[in-house]
């Protein structure tokens, strides 16, 4: 079943120095369940496509579909949990208060607000940190915190805009396998934007490499790899092929422009 389709997007904005052609000739089609993963140089269009699919951003040109709607229809159907670069959590709350924030706005109550605090709180293994405040928590937790807040309301697409970027390698690879863990636990469809190869390569079933702006797809990777995936599958050949395949994807994209 797909659940994202793109086709032929173009995205073009318009600045006081003249047109940035952001996207162009983007197809891709994400189907339910997948983990898929944006990899690419530094604004070649993956967050802006991201954005795209969230409504955030409307292309100029080619069609997008999210569940069957439009982005915007998608958006107001709270059809996807949104999690950014940075974790934004509220400072003056509590891990559960900014959790919850989001199922204020939607009316759910106090009741509803507190079961589904304390179900994503485990989730993201924050058991018991609901009454702690951001500053008390790593940067680590607090992102987990972010991925919480964004799962609270249980949509079925969960966008992640470099979400581990600014974290030690360490930190990384452990949130990266608190990642697949939750994935497998809740079925979602997963679109994530990174820059490190390993990281996409770990994570996804499906790696959409992209070129310098205007943002292409040059290659579109399908993995074989399992769905169990320890760290240790990252020294293995099947990994080390994948690696390259997108390396290569990569140099392309850049000899193309």
């Amino acid at each position: 079943m797909t659940v994202i389709s793109a086709s032929n997007l173009d995205l073009t904005f318009q600045t006081n120095d003249g047109p940035v052609h952001a996207l162009k000739d983007v197809s891709l089609e994400i189907g339910k369940g997948e983990f898929v993963s944006f990899i690419g140089p530094s604004g070649c269009g993956k967050t802006t496509f991201l954005r795209c699919i969230a409504g955030l951003e409307q292309a100029t040109g080619g069609t997008l579909r999210v569940n069957g709607m439009t982005p915007d229809e998608a958006r107001k159907a709270r059809a996807y949990g949104y999690v950014f670069q940075a974790a934004g959590l509220y400072p003056w709350r509590t891990i559960a208060r900014n959790i919850a924030l989001p199922l204020e706005i939607m009316g759910y109550s106090k009741a509803d607000q507190a079961e589904r605090i304390e179900r994503v709180l485990s989730l993201v293994d924050l058991d018991g940190f609901g009454g702690k405040f951001p500053w008390q928590l790593s940067g680590g937790m607090q992102q987990r915190a972010s991925i919480a807040r964004a799962l609270a309301f249980d949509a079925d697409i969960l966008l992640m805009d470099e979400p581990f970027g600014a974290l030690d390698e360490i930190i990384r690879d452990q949130l990266n396998e608190a990642l697949l863990s939750l994935w497998a636990r809740t079925e979602k469809t997963i679109g994530f934007v990174t820059h490190s190869i390993p990281e996409a390569v770990y994570l996804s079933t499906k790696i959409v490499v992209m070129s310098p702006r205007p943002g292409r797809i040059t290659d579109v990777i399908e993995s074989p790899l399992p769905k169990e995936r320890p760290l240790e599958i990252r020294d293995t050949p099947e990994f080390i092929e994948i690696a390259h395949r997108v390396r290569d994807g990569l140099r392309a994209g850049h000899d193309h422009v």
